[in-house]
């Protein structure tokens, strides 16, 4: 059985409209043939539903690259260790994928399609099943993390210092899930703050959302002494070691978090690489990291701090959005460039960087959706 790239994308796109239907259905459908799953997720599916369709997508766009999406499916793996995840279970949760995409594709469906569709399914189970067997080797499925800092910067947003029990390996520009003890088996992303450091800690910067569970735990009912659980690094904005080229980081709200780290890495490492950091945000009261990252600035020359506010007239410095204020600085061609932070301010600064002959194989972001995958691929030859 063959794994055929062409048929199982087509195919998807006609299921990609009815992605929260489907993901619902798939759930139901996987949870009504083994019961005794259920007691791996958490009570509300929602935010779970949304990441099984971001995973779907982000894996069908990704088959015509196979070292990323290998790259990608070994995260998953590993990351999935910490929800009880076995090799045992990954049939019951295909066969409830097949029924789900052979319902929603309705007369679409063939049995060429269901071909593709098995074989690429146990092609991604079978690289997430060797990474999570590898790395159960040498790592725990999570840590327990001690609360040693909290500051409460804004009524909602808070900066946590945690210390793992065990060293966490990450990278810059990566993130981990976070799980409390207020709402067991529900987990939450969060991009750590900073770079690799020798005691091992690391800094999380989390806003309260509103109805949000873990988000407002860690900012309202968290304080130093408690503990919380860790999932393994994940994510792929890192920099390229083997490039010299300066860096434009650019960022917006808590979208700080891993700009602030790569901006470390760069300090840290020794090399003398320009680094422009363009910090988005509404008013003054909303740059809540903005001493932190002076304070590094004064220690790194080639480091370079600047506000853009967006909702403050007598601002005395750059007022503007993001987007619409990157002409009135410099060429960029030349630069590695990364961004984080809302998905609008995301999808206006990659334009305006394209706009301004930043070619889009420098431009590292996480909001790779379906559509932007095509694209992407379009416009690097891919």
């Amino acid at each position: 059985m063959s794994l055929e790239p062409r048929v199982v994308k087509e195919s998807f796109t006609r299921i990609e409209p009815e992605g929260d239907s489907a993901a619902a259905y798939f759930y139901g459908r996987l949870f009504a043939e083994n019961p005794r799953l259920r007691a791996m997720f958490p009570p509300a599916m929602d935010h779970q539903r949304d990441r099984l369709f971001h995973a779907l997508t982000k894996i069908v766009w990704s088959l015509d690259s196979p070292e990323s999406l290998a790259s990608y499916l070994g995260q998953l793996g590993r990351d999935h260790r910490k929800f009880g995840v076995l090799a045992e279970h990954y049939p019951a949760v295909g066969a409830a994928l097949i029924a789900t995409l052979r319902k929603f594709s309705g007369d679409d469906w063939t049995p060429e399609i269901e071909a593709a569709w098995t074989a690429g399914f146990q092609a991604a189970a079978d690289l997430m099943i060797d990474a999570a067997e590898e790395d159960s080797a040498s790592a725990p499925p999570w840590w327990v993390a001690e609360v040693i800092g909290h500051e409460r910067r804004t009524p909602d947003l808070a900066v946590l210092s945690l210390r793992p029990n065990h060293p966490l390996p990450f990278t810059a520009g990566q993130y981990v899930t976070v799980q409390t003890a207020r709402w067991p088996r529900v987990w939450r992303p969060y991009s750590i703050a900073n770079a690799p450091r020798s005691d091992g800690v690391l800094r999380l910067h989390v806003r309260a959302q509103p109805a949000g569970w873990v988000s407002g735990a860690l900012v309202r009912h968290t304080g130093i002494g408690d503990s919380v659980l860790l999932g393994p690094a994940m994510g792929t904005m890192t920099l390229d070691t083997a490039s010299d080229r300066d860096l434009l980081l650019v960022a917006g709200g808590t979208g700080l978090a891993p700009l602030k780290a790569l901006a470390e890495q760069v300090v840290m490492s020794g090399r003398h690489r320009h680094v422009h950091l363009l910090l988005g945000a509404r008013t003054e009261r909303d740059l809540y990291d903005l001493a932190d990252l002076r304070l590094l600035e004064s220690t790194y020359p080639w480091l370079r701090v600047i506000p853009v506010l967006s909702e403050q007239p007598d601002f005395d410095g750059m007022r503007g959005r993001i987007p619409d204020v990157l002409e009135r600085f410099r060429d960029w061609e030349d630069h590695d460039v990364y961004i984080c932070g809302p998905t609008d301010m995301v999808r206006g600064t990659v334009n305006e960087l394209q706009r301004l002959g930043v070619p889009l194989a420098r431009i590292h972001h996480d909001l790779l959706s379906a559509e932007q995958a095509v694209r992407a691929a379009t416009a690097v030859g891919a």
